[in-house]
C-alpha cells in the first residue's frame, strides 16, 4: 500500500492506493485504475465504471472531465504502467537475479528446468504453466502478463525468500512494452522459426521483439545463445552482456558432444572448459538435449557448477510437456504443449522413435492469431501423423470451422489421413475411441492449460482432464460389452 503522493509526488493527494489495475471490471476498493489502449479498446472510456467498482485515482493520457478523484496525466499510460508498478512494489525486478528466457519453441521447459536446479525456495517461475515458489503455484493470465500482475508476482518471490526469477519473455510481451523497465542479468533464447505475424506483421518485426530481451541485458550480464540456430549471430550482435553459447558446434562453450534418446531417459555428453560431463537425463526428445544445455548453461553462469545441480534434474516435472498419462491401457496418451510447425514436427519425429504403432493427433489453431501458419500446421501434422483429428482450440471470436477450414485448405487434394471434429472434447473422445494397441494419442496445443477461449467467454476445460475421462468412458463400455 502507498499514498499516490508517494508513486506521483507532483500531486497534492494522500490517498492510499492498495493496487493497480487495467480492468475496470477487475477494480477493487482503494485500487490506481490506469488507462492503457488496448487492441481493440480505450481504457479511458471505462473511467465510470473503475471509479463505481472502487479506484480512487486514475492514470490517464487524455484530457477527462472531473471524476471525482485524482486525476494522474501521463504521456503515455501504456509505457507508464510498468513504471509505476515498479515504484509501487519498491523494484522487486532489482531484487532479484532476472533471469528470461525468448524463443518460439522451449521456453516452458528451460525456464522451470532452470528453476529446479536452482530450487524452488529460492527461484520463482512466471511463464505458460502459472507462477510458483516454494510450494506455491498459481494461475498466470499470460504467457508473460501484463505489468501490474507481473510486478505483484515478483513481489511475491521477494517476499518468500527468493533471490532469482525464471520467467518466460515473449515477443509479444516486448511488444506491447510489458519488460520495457526492467533489465535482465541472464538473458537466454532457445531457437526462433516463423509465429504471431499477426500481432508483428512481418518475421523482421518478430525477430527484433525476440532480441529486445538481449539488448536490455545488463552490462555485468550474461546473455546464453543457442549456436546451431540459424539466427544466432543476431542475437550476438545485440547482446549486451556477455556471450555464451550452446550446440553442436565445436566452437560452443557448452558443446552437445552426443546423446541417445530412450523412451524414459536420455543419456547426454556435454563438453563444458574442455571436461566432458555426461547425464542421464529423465528429459525426452533431442529438443529437450537444447532445452537443459541452456539452463545448464544460465546455472552456471549464476555461479552455480553444472556438476552442483545435474543431480536435481530427477526433480524436473514439466506440466502438460511430454506428458505421458497413467491410463492402464494397451494404447498410449500424451499431452503436449507444441502448437507451432517446428515444435509440432520435433515432437512427431521424438514420438515415431518410441515403440508405438499409429500416432494419432489432436490438435487445432487458436483464433485472432497468427492465421498464415495454419496451413503448415496441416501440413506438418498429416505428414507425420497416422491420423488427424482437427478441432477448436482458442478460437476466440473466429469461427471454429474457418479456422479448421485454413489448417485443411491445402491438403484436400494429397491426403486423406485427416477428419474434422470441432468440438474439442468429441476429438479426444473420437481419437481415444479409435486407439488400439501401441497406438500414441497425442492431445496438442494446450498442454496444462485449464481454459478454452469461446466467442461468448472463457470456460474450464483442461486436456489432460478430458483425456483421463474419455479413457475411462471407453472401460466403461468395454466392461458393459464383454
Amino acid at each position: 500500500m502507498k499514498k499516490l503522493s508517494e508513486l506521483y509526488p507532483n500531486t497534492n493527494s494522500d490517498v492510499e492506493i492498495k493496487g493497480i489495475s487495467i480492468n475496470s471490471k477487475e477494480i477493487k476498493e482503494g485500487d490506481i485504475f490506469v488507462c492503457t489502449m488496448g487492441v481493440t479498446r480505450d481504457r479511458h472510456d471505462f473511467i465510470p465504471e473503475a471509479i463505481e467498482n472502487g479506484a480512487v485515482a486514475v492514470v490517464v493520457s487524455k484530457d477527462v472531465k472531473d471524476v471525482g478523484v485524482p486525476i494522474i496525466k501521463v504521456e503515455d499510460t501504456n509505457k507508464e504502467l510498468p513504471y509505476l508498478c515498479q515504484r509501487f512494489y519498491d523494484y522487486p525486478d532489482e531484487k532479484l537475479k532476472m533471469i528470461g528466457v525468448t524463443g518460439t519453441d522451449g521456453k516452458t521447459s528451460t525456464t522451470t528446468i532452470i528453476q529446479t536446479l536452482i530450487g524452488k525456495d529460492l527461484c520463482g517461475y512466471i511463464g505458460t504453466n502459472g507462477r510458483s515458489y516454494g510450494n506455491f503455484t498459481g494461475d498466470n493470465p499470460n504467457t508473460t502478463p501484463d505489468a501490474q500482475n507481473l510486478y505483484m508476482y515478483l513481489n511475491e518471490f521477494v517476499e518468500h525468500g527468493c533471490k532469482y526469477a525464471s520467467i518466460e519473455t515473449s515477443s509479444e510481451a516486448f511488444f506491447r512494452g510489458r519488460l520495457q523497465a526492467m533489465s535482465f542479468d541472464v538473458a537466454a533464447y532457445t531457437n526462433v522459426t516463423s509465429e504471431h505475424l499477426n500481432i508483428h506483421g512481418s518475421f523482421e518485426n518478430y525477430l527484433e521483439s525476440k532480441l529486445k530481451l538481449f539488448k536490455q541485458t545488463k552490462k555485468d550480464g550474461f546473455c546464453i545463445i543457442n549456436n546451431d540456430d540459424p539466427y544466432c549471430e543476431e542475437f550476438k550482435k545485440a547482446s549486451n552482456g556477455k556471450v555464451l553459447t550452446y550446440g553442436k558446434r565445436k566452437d560452443s562453450d557448452l558443446q552437445i558432444v552426443e546423446f541417445k534418446v530412450y523412451p524414459s531417459h536420455t543419456d547426454i555428453t556435454y563438453k563444458y572448459k574442455e571436461k566432458e560431463i555426461k547425464i542421464n537425463s529423465p528429459l525426452m526428445g533431442d529438443f529437450n538435449v537444447y532445452n537443459l544445455a541452456c539452463a545448464l548453461l544460465c546455472v552456471e553462469a549464476l555461479g552455480y557448477s553444472i556438476e552442483s545441480v545435474i543431480n536435481r534434474l530427477n526433480d524436473v516435472k514439466i506440466s502438460g510437456r511430454l506428458e505421458l498419462l497413467k491410463t492402464n491401457t494397451p494404447y498410449y496418451v500424451m499431452v503436449d504443449y507444441a502448437h507451432t510447425p517446428n515444435g509440432i514436427s520435433k515432437l512427431l519425429n521424438f514420438v515415431h522413435t518410441l515403440d508405438i504403432n499409429r500416432s494419432i493427433v489432436v490438435i487445432g489453431q487458436a483464433g485472432e492469431r497468427d492465421p498464415y501458419k495454419r496451413p503448415k500446421v496441416g501440413n506438418v501434422v498429416v505428414e507425420n501423423a497416422s491420423y488427424a483429428i482437427f478441432c477448436y482450440e482458442d478460437p476466440r471470436s473466429e469461427d471454429p470451422m474457418a479456422i479448421c477450414e485454413d489448417i485443411i485448405k491445402e491438403l484436400k487434394e494429397t491426403h486423406n489421413n485427416y477428419e474434422i471434429v470441432i468440438d474439442r472434447r468429441e476429438a479426444i473422445n473420437k481419437a481415444i475411441s479409435m486407439a488400439k494397441e501401441k497406438d500414441m494419442v497425442l492431445i496438442l496445443g494446450k498442454g496444462n492449460e485449464t481454459y478454452e477461449k469461446l466467442k461468448d467467454g472463457t470456460i474450464y476445460f483442461n486436456d489432460i482432464e478430458e483425456a483421463y475421462n474419455a479413457v475411462n468412458t471407453r472401460k466403461e463400455r468395454e466392461s458393459i460389452n464383454n
